[in-house]
């Protein structure tokens, strides 16, 4: 019997999970490293052949993990020093960032579901220009260089009837961005990772693939235009609490691997397949971290 399934958005837990004789497989890069005064660790890890995209189970492309412990913690200032480091791993995987774009920025999720209102959320505080811009020009900023910024917030397709997909690929249609960035709720596989974690990407996403429900993909080649995408785990698999307790109750032994036992008990398990748990605080950790991240956004395509 194999291993039990432990669902996962984040390509370092995917990368994480791969046997230690696959650990140097060829086609996966990883790069780390800390940024010690603001307490974020930073993994990249870049996939460049099909195998290797096969084995991780991610598509090919670059992924940015960052780790920030103190994304957690209450902060007047919603966290300034994280919304810089996103923003210059954001300006690092734009095309063309230094060019003035066009860019739309979607924000995903269902807004009536707390731990899935961070696109939402993030499409509340972002800093939109286009309307401006169409209207008065660039003089209306006083810059030299402003990008156009548009947003949407697409819905669930329980409540328009469409996919995600269909609604964007209209929306492109008819004001031709250069760019899109997509931000939504993600699912992890560590309880530490929660809520703690932003994952930066320039291959997409898929909507709803954090529980399961997979709709059509959002990328570069279903769009026409490149897509990079933005998400924080806000859930995890109930079997992730469920093997940590059996790790924790397993106190040293160290051959103990709770995703094998719960393989081997399969059917007693299995209801965990469709359970997810978030923290009671999330409305407050929510409303937080998608000020991070639209901050970290605006700071990003600022004007100049």
């Amino acid at each position: 019997m194999g291993n039990f399934q432990v669902r996962t958005d984040l390509a370092l837990e995917a990368r994480e999970s791969i046997s230690e004789a696959d650990s140097k497989l060829r086609g996966v890069r990883v790069e780390e490293y800390y940024k010690e005064e603001e307490d974020i660790q930073v993994t990249k890890v870049m996939i460049d052949t099909k195998n290797a995209a096969k084995a991780m189970g991610k598509p090919i492309g670059t992924y940015v993990t960052m780790e920030a412990p103190a994304l957690v913690e209450p902060d007047e200032d919603y966290h300034r020093e994280i919304s810089e480091c996103l923003a210059e791993e954001l300006r690092q995987m734009i095309p063309g960032c230094d060019k003035e774009q066009s860019i739309l920025i979607v924000g995903l999720g269902n807004r009536e579901v707390t731990a899935d209102a961070l696109g939402p959320q993030v499409v509340d505080n972002l800093f939109v220009t286009r309307h401006i811009i169409k209207e008065y020009g660039k003089a209306a900023y006083n810059c030299s260089k402003i990008n156009t910024i548009s947003s949407i917030e697409p819905g669930v397709m329980a409540k328009t009837g469409m996919e995600t997909s269909e609604i964007i690929k209209g929306v492109i249609h008819e004001t031709s961005p250069d760019l899109l960035i997509v931000i939504d709720a993600l699912a992890a596989r560590s309880t530490r990772r929660l809520n703690r974690t932003i994952q930066i990407t320039n291959t997409g996403i898929q909507p709803g693939s954090g529980v399961g429900n997979h709709r059509n993909a959002l990328t570069q080649e279903s769009l026409g235009i490149p897509v990079i995408a933005i998400g924080v785990p806000t859930v995890v698999d109930a079997a992730t609490i469920v093997g940590d307790a059996l790790e924790k109750l397993m106190g040293d032994d160290k051959e103990f691997d709770s995703l094998k036992y719960m393989g081997q008990h399969r059917l007693t398990f299995a209801e965990l397949n469709n359970m997810y748990m978030t923290g009671k605080d999330i409305d407050a950790v929510i409303k937080r971290v998608s000020f991070t991240v639209s901050e970290g956004i605006n700071i990003a395509l600022e004007k100049e």
